[in-house]
């Protein structure tokens, strides 16, 4: 508290007889003494209370304002209640060293000023004691969701991280019927008990839009942090995690107006970042073993063993459905980045949230492979297209000169359709790519009846004899059914288990004939160029 504004306090009607040149001097404490030296016991910075005992005489006044002053005493309060009055020597003695001296008057206790004062003291230190515990429990390994367990135990504070695509990584946001609470004391009440992430929802404000999306918004478009949003749901203060591209970034997002004690919610971000860089550490391998599968299913070099322990270790069984996503960035910021595909993973990486699926990044782009067993969030291909395209727009609103491409394959099973699904996500995404950038799945690029609707007949059927001619003629010559059995193929997506079923054959059958179509036409049906070819041509007889 500065000397000013303890003067400006009405109650305690002080009067100030020397130095009014020092009103702007700060003290940390408050110390009441009547010792003629009490030099030992003070410390620097404090505000020293006496009742003038010590005086019985003038020359007294110069050695106890000289022991003051050589302990850093900022200022003098003297009492009236001993003399009746503050002597002129003290006056003198205070303007000679620089003290600042204050007439405490006589209805006026010394514990009224020092309670007065020291309240708020008291509370900074032990709000400071309570953020060092926080900060090393961190240090100590806590989670994020422990961190928010402290903030609300430690500090009373709400908050949440949220990424830039408007998903919330831990901690709670308020739903529409909560509103934030003023800040008390520098610390932010609880407006209600503490939810899970899936009972508050994100949190919604009344207006229709999710809180965790309008913070990201304002994340992105923040000219500089922390900010201040102001929401129907309450106030808010974002602060940045990190130093990642905004676009793949968090924010801390604590309930209340924290500028004027940002220091508070730097910490607390230092600390959310120190978690994030641990997750990053198990993330990288991921990525790493995620990388040398799609490098050994692109290469064709893989067999059924190799591919399926590298499915494994992406958490995807031998039977269990799953979808490849790829995708590119480009635009504002992308370029300064040390590799531009690794942004357009970590993009990737935030978009498929709330799982925790590791991007590869290739020379083409970054690809992830999505489980889609297990329930929630996605059970089929199309739920992370609708999340891949959520949390698109969010960003593209946030940042409209970035462009995001990104490509979505079907449900594929088992690893001999992992190299088809490859093909087929970046076939979507150059789509995307062409359109200007957002989200395409495998169902626009097989849109093939407008294509082939502008291609003339006779082209139609010379593609047609051209490709297919070599199956009709070992079909006519054996009594074969090797063109049915071929279309029920493509119509199953390569499954065969689907695809004997639906020919009601043994599985060994469907291998042998869709094998000896490969061979007769010289095309391999994992690859998505050649399966896309007799798709076509057979829709185009």
């Amino acid at each position: 508290m500065r000397i000013r504004d303890l003067l400006a306090i009405e109650e305690l009607r002080l009067t100030l007889l020397t130095g009014e040149e020092h009103l702007d001097r700060s003290f940390t404490g408050v110390q009441i003494t009547d010792l003629p030296d009490p030099g030992r016991y003070l410390s620097p910075g404090e505000l020293v209370l006496s009742g003038l005992m010590w005086r019985t005489g003038p020359e007294d006044s110069e050695r106890f304002v000289r022991r003051l002053v050589e302990a850093g005493v900022a200022a003098l309060g003297a009492g009236r209640a001993w003399l009746g009055t503050v002597p002129g020597d003290l006056v003198r003695a205070c303007e000679e060293y620089g003290l600042p001296l204050m007439e405490v008057p006589v209805e006026v206790s010394f514990r009224s000023v020092a309670e007065m004062i020291t309240p708020r003291h008291a509370e900074l230190r032990d709000a400071l004691g309570r953020h060092r515990r926080i900060v090393a429990a961190v240090a100590e390994g806590a989670g994020l969701e422990e961190l928010f367990a402290l903030m609300d135990a430690e500090l009373r504070m709400t908050g949440a991280v949220v990424s830039a695509t408007g998903a919330v990584i831990a901690g709670t946001l308020p739903d529409a019927g909560t509103v934030l609470g003023p800040r008390t004391g520098g610390l932010t009440p609880r407006s209600q008990a503490a939810k899970s992430p899936d009972e508050a929802g994100e949190g919604h404000d009344p207006d229709g839009e999710a809180v965790a999306v309008r913070l990201a918004r304002e994340f992105l478009t923040a000219p500089r942090l922390p900010h201040v949003v102001r929401t129907p749901a309450g106030t808010f203060t974002l602060f940045g995690v990190g130093r990642e591209h905004r676009a793949a970034g968090w924010t801390l997002a604590c309930g209340g107006d924290l500028i004027a004690e940002t220091d508070v919610g730097f910490e607390l971000a230092a600390c959310v970042a120190l978690e994030r860089g641990r997750m990053e550490e198990g993330r990288r391998v991921e990525r790493r073993l995620a990388g040398q599968l799609v490098a050994l299913a692109a290469s064709g070099a893989g067999d059924r063993a190799e591919l399926g322990a590298g499915l494994r270790t992406c958490g995807i069984g031998p039977a269990e459905p799953y979808c490849v996503v790829s995708a590119t960035v480009t635009g504002p910021g992308s370029a300064r980045e040390a590799d531009p595909a690794a942004l357009g993973g970590r993009i990737l990486e935030e978009l498929l949230r709330p799982r925790t699926t590791a991007a590869a990044v290739t020379p083409d782009g970054a690809l992830a492979l999505v489980p889609l067993a297990g329930g929630p969030p996605y059970s089929t291909a199309g739920e992370p297209a609708g999340a891949l395209r959520a949390g698109a727009e969010v960003l593209a609103a946030g940042l409209p000169g970035l462009r995001l491409s990104i490509g979505v394959s079907a449900a594929l099973t088992g690893s001999p359709a992992l190299r088809g699904g490859l093909e087929e996500a970046g076939h979507a995404r150059r789509l995307a790519e062409a359109r200007g950038g957002g989200v395409v799945t495998s169902d626009e690029i097989y849109t093939h009846a407008l294509l082939l609707a502008t291609v003339p007949g006779d082209v139609r059927r010379s593609f047609t004899e051209r490709t297919l001619e070599p199956i009709l003629d070992y079909d006519r010559r054996h009594r074969s059914e090797l063109l049915r059995t071929l279309e029920v193929f493509l119509d199953c997506a390569g499954s065969w288990n689907a695809c004997a079923e639906r020919l009601h054959v043994h599985v060994n059958t469907v291998r042998y004939r869709i094998h000896r179509v490969e061979e007769l036409t010289g095309r391999d049906l994992s690859a998505m160029a050649d399966r896309v070819d007799l798709f076509l041509a057979l829709r185009a007889s």
